[in-house]
């Protein structure tokens, strides 16, 4: 039996994808796969259900059900008909759905005479067109750093490194880190108010 628990994605034979290979491991009962299969997708399939269950704990129950899933139907997996993430996101979406569909709806159970007074939380049209265009500028605006500044503000903000991470990263001292960041959002803000 293969340890799967030591192996790391490079390490598995003919270059195939980790994943399938840890899915077929499941599928003939490795329970050690089953353990790392779960350690490297379950984050990403708890987005999915996230985005399609409205509370979390529902989200986590299907979370639950899908590796339920896994555990029994990882036999049925074929490689040459879906990548192994894909397979396991659409176990992960149907499960989310079927809990939907079997859930009772405040908004079916709401008289038709109070449906003004139910909020809808999804942004409207022009929120959303507004927030495209915020977007844009701002990606258009990002563009106009330096290549230093821009990748240095897209890692501490949108990665959410430190400083102290960003000048261990590049080696620069800690001083020319905050400088460079500062003058970027300097220059970021100049842009965004033209």
């Amino acid at each position: 039996m293969t340890d799967y628990t030591a192996a790391r994605p490079t390490e598995f034979s003919g270059g195939s994808d980790p994943t399938s290979e840890l899915l077929t491991a499941v599928g003939r009962g490795d329970a050690s796969a089953f353990e790392r299969l779960y350690r490297e997708t379950s984050s990403r399939l708890f987005g999915v259900c996230l985005r399609l269950l409205p509370e979390r704990s529902e989200a986590e129950d299907v979370l639950q059900e899908v590796y339920a899933t896994v555990w029994r139907k990882a036999g049925q997996f074929d490689a040459s008909r879906a990548s192994a993430i894909t397979w396991l996101a659409m176990i992960a979406r149907n499960k989310s759905i079927d809990r939907l569909r079997a859930a009772p709806s405040s908004l079916k159970r709401a008289p038709i005479e109070l449906i003004d007074e139910i909020a809808d939380s999804a942004p409207s049209p022009s929120a959303q067109v507004e927030s495209a265009d915020e977007n844009e500028r701002l990606r258009l605006c990002m563009e106009e750093l330096d290549a230093r500044r821009r990748q240095l503000i897209r890692t501490a903000f949108f990665d959410g490194a430190t400083y102290e991470e960003l000048a261990q990263r590049s080696g620069s001292p800690l001083g020319s880190i905050k400088s460079w960041i500062r003058r970027g959002l300097i220059q970021l803000r100049a842009c965004l108010e033209r």
